[in-house]
């Protein structure tokens, strides 16, 4: 019985998939999501505050995995099902390797505070904003630097976040699961079947 249960629902996602996938071709005839594009589906255009155009086209860059500047359609599935059904895990290690600018394996206070000034662009008086996002990145190291290196390991990282409600809500990256139904609703106006 349990069988029968698990085949209906991969039957319901594959076919979802298929009607994604032919939705997705006939929005992108090219087979590809351009940045332009995707900066669009999350309403980023060139009025835009610096920070959030550069943090879009940061979080474009980790979905497309091949490096050819463009999202087929398996980088934006997966893309979606990262951002609408991944696990926290999932969704914390892709954090990471946004914070992580140079790809080292580390975060440095540099790194955390491009992204974390990314998110406080909306802030009308740059004084305090400046003043928040040092008082949020020098908490962040404060939670999570357990060896006091002056840099946080991807260990650090889960393990912070996974412990502390605040340190969670800082440090995941949740980009507007709206925005990404909206993006699926393009391809599939079907958008209640991703929930």
């Amino acid at each position: 019985m349990g069988q029968v249960q698990a085949t209906t629902d991969r039957e319901v996602t594959l076919q979802n998939i298929q009607e994604l996938y032919r939705k997705f071709t006939d929005e992108c005839p090219s087979g590809n999501l351009h940045l332009h594009e995707f900066k669009k589906i999350f309403g980023v255009s060139s009025k835009s505050p610096e920070e959030e155009v550069a943090f879009i086209e940061l979080v474009f860059k980790s979905f497309d995995t091949n490096k050819d500047g463009k999202l087929d359609f398996m980088e934006y599935v997966a893309a979606v099902n990262l951002v609408l059904r991944g696990k926290l895990i999932d969704k914390l290690k892709w954090s990471f390797k946004i914070y992580d600018n140079d790809g080292n394996g580390c975060l440095t206070n540099q790194e955390v505070r491009r992204i974390v000034k990314a998110g406080k662009h909306g802030s009308k008086d740059s004084d305090s904003n400046v003043e928040t996002v040092d008082y949020i990145c020098d908490r962040i190291f404060e939670l999570t630097d357990k060896n006091k290196d002056s840099q946080i390991s991807l260990e650090e990282f889960i393990e912070g976040a996974e412990k502390d409600p605040w340190l969670m809500e800082q440090l995941r990256l949740d980009l507007a699961p709206k925005s990404w139904r909206r993006s699926v609703a393009k391809f599939t106006e079907q958008p209640e079947k991703w929930n």
